[in-house]
């Protein structure tokens, strides 16, 4: 399945913006635990983890599903794919495992952090607050260098698939010739 050349640039767009959402989110999630951890404020303490569990319950897993699925439609509608060369491989499963992560880790770290500042108004444990967005931030930026310098070349499914359409055309220009 190829994408026409409109239907491939809106998905473009669409991908690199909730890329870019989740990236900037993610730095807002870092910036508010750094503020919680950091400050002797109690009211900031508690407006900071507050703040980041809204953002993870309203915008954080919308953004990644949205981010993992563009990425798949581009990965397969284009001559990309999605085991062909490495650096989409490695996307995707990073994508995957942060999605993942966000889920199963995150969230429910943000959610406890605000219970116990609730509860006596102090955070217990800044690493459920600055642990999530400190690895998530870092794989972000790492998928978006790997997205600028593609690097690493053809996976072995790629490479099996040019060889294979290399013989094709081999074969059809020994056709015509003879």
């Amino acid at each position: 399945m190829k994408l026409s050349r409109p239907a491939r640039r809106a998905n473009l767009v669409v991908h690199v913006a909730a890329s870019a959402c989740w990236l900037g989110l993610t730095l807002g999630l870092l910036a508010l635990g750094v503020a919680a951890t950091t400050t002797g404020s109690a009211a900031t303490v508690e407006a900071s983890v507050r703040a980041m569990k809204m953002f993870t319950d309203w915008l954080l897993l919308p953004l990644a599903f949205l981010t993992l699925l563009s990425g798949l439609v581009l990965s397969l509608g284009t001559h990309w794919g999605l085991a062909r060369h490495r650096w989409v491989h490695t996307k995707f499963w990073l994508t995957l495992v942060t999605v993942t992560a966000t889920v199963l880790a995150l969230r429910p770290g943000v959610g406890s952090a605000v219970a116990a500042v609730s509860a006596d108004g102090v955070l217990p444990d800044s690493g459920d607050v600055l642990f999530g967005p400190i690895v998530s931030l870092t794989a972000y930026l790492f998928m978006t260098v790997i997205s600028i310098l593609k690097p690493w070349g053809l996976t072995r499914r790629g490479q099996r698939i040019r060889t294979t359409l290399r013989k094709r055309v081999d074969a059809g220009a020994a056709g015509r010739t003879a």
